[in-house]
């Protein structure tokens, strides 16, 4: 049938095990897990002569290690978890340590991945290398920013892929700032697609929460560059300026996707962290103290206006409205527990009825020990 589809027509005697044609290799599913045995067999055998070589000095040392290589790369093609294969690769690369060995060690667990794309040792493999290459070689931005890509076109494909997410925010920790930003910004194309996927969101509503947690690492790195002294280092007011931003955008999106709570969760990660690093005094004794100033107010008030729209229930059958609710009264009385002034401007802004449509809101469905957790009638 390949030979067929490729225009050519099968001679008598053909296998049907194996198809090769135009450089790609078809393998039959029959003869899969014999394949699979031998090669197995093949790489244990290679790898058993390797250990008994190891501690002397031998001629045919190289060639013993040619042969692992070989037999371990034919395993993982066949059975990507096979870790034993993986770390006797780390054996033989971690003595050789050259540039050109392992970016070509890059591009077989890419190959790898292509097939194999939620293979865990497969990915735990690839962050050995970055790290193998970190240690001192000039092509580490290059590598960061393809691997970046690499994550976000294998997690196109294979949906709720952890994994290649996880990668993603391990990533983080290499980037510099100028990755970092540039994959703010990605991230706000990316979620301007997804989070509007109403149809099956509760089947993604992981994978959604995990691409901000991706988000907020970068965000993470923005602020610790206030700790950053140098010429490239941002300051505290355009790290506030960026946040203040991701604050704008995160409201947009929770106005226009109802009832999305990893939009929300993400919400509290942006407050919390606003609060501590650009309203509490950390000059004051305990560095706990919230400074009441106009930026502050506005940003109280605005969080109050946002609750106000968002208990707003039209008489619909549709529950993304009760969601919506749900989450906008969990998120401001959680976040009364982290600015306490908030409290009494909710009761002078929303008066004594709409307070208590917020209460019962969250009683409905939250335990009754939620609302006592919370210590806000102390």
């Amino acid at each position: 049938m390949l030979d067929k589809e490729a225009g050519f027509s099968s001679e008598v005697g053909t296998s049907t095990s194996f198809w090769n044609q135009d450089h790609k290799l078809g393998i039959s599913t029959d003869i899969l897990i014999q394949l699979c045995k031998a090669a197995k067999h093949a790489f244990l055998a290679a790898f058993k002569e390797y250990k008994c070589h190891e501690s002397g000095v031998s001629c045919s040392f190289p060639t013993l290690e040619s042969k692992v290589m070989k037999h371990s790369q034919a395993l993982l093609l066949l059975s990507s978890d096979f870790g034993t294969a993986w770390n006797a690769r780390k054996l033989i690369l971690s003595e050789k340590n050259q540039p050109g060995v392992l970016m070509e060690e890059l591009r077989l667990s890419r190959l790898i991945l292509s097939n194999c794309p939620k293979s865990e040792p497969t990915w735990s493999h690839r962050r050995w290398i970055i790290k193998m290459i970190s240690r001192g070689f000039s092509t580490l931005q290059d590598i960061i920013s393809k691997e970046s890509e690499l994550v976000e076109s294998i997690g196109e494909r294979s949906k709720m892929n952890y994994r290649a997410w996880y990668h993603r925010c391990w990533l983080v920790s290499y980037m510099t700032i100028e990755q970092v930003l540039q994959e703010l910004s990605k991230s706000k194309r990316w979620a301007g697609l997804h989070v509007a996927d109403s149809s099956c969101f509760h089947y993604r509503r992981g994978f959604v929460l995990f691409f901000f947690i991706v988000v907020q690492r970068l965000m993470l790195r923005v602020l610790e560059s206030l700790n950053v002294k140098g010429i490239n280092a941002y300051d505290k007011t355009e790290a506030h300026k960026i946040w203040m931003e991701e604050l704008d955008w995160n409201k947009e999106l929770v106005e226009r996707y109802l009832g999305r709570e990893a939009l929300w969760l993400h919400r509290r990660f942006l407050s919390l962290n606003w609060i501590m690093y650009f309203a509490r005094n950390h000059s004051s004794e305990t560095g706990q103290s919230i400074i009441m100033n106009e930026e502050t107010v506005i940003f109280i008030g605005n969080e109050i206006h946002l609750l106000e729209s968002s208990m707003t229930v039209p008489d619909t059958k549709f529950e993304d409205f009760q969601a919506q609710a749900l989450h906008a009264a969990v998120y401001m009385l959680w976040l009364t527990k982290h600015i306490p002034e908030l409290w009494r401007m909710l009761e002078e802004k929303l008066g004594t009825e709409k307070l208590e449509c917020v209460l019962n809101t969250v009683a409905q469905e939250r335990p009754p020990s939620f609302l006592h957790q919370l210590d806000i009638f102390n």
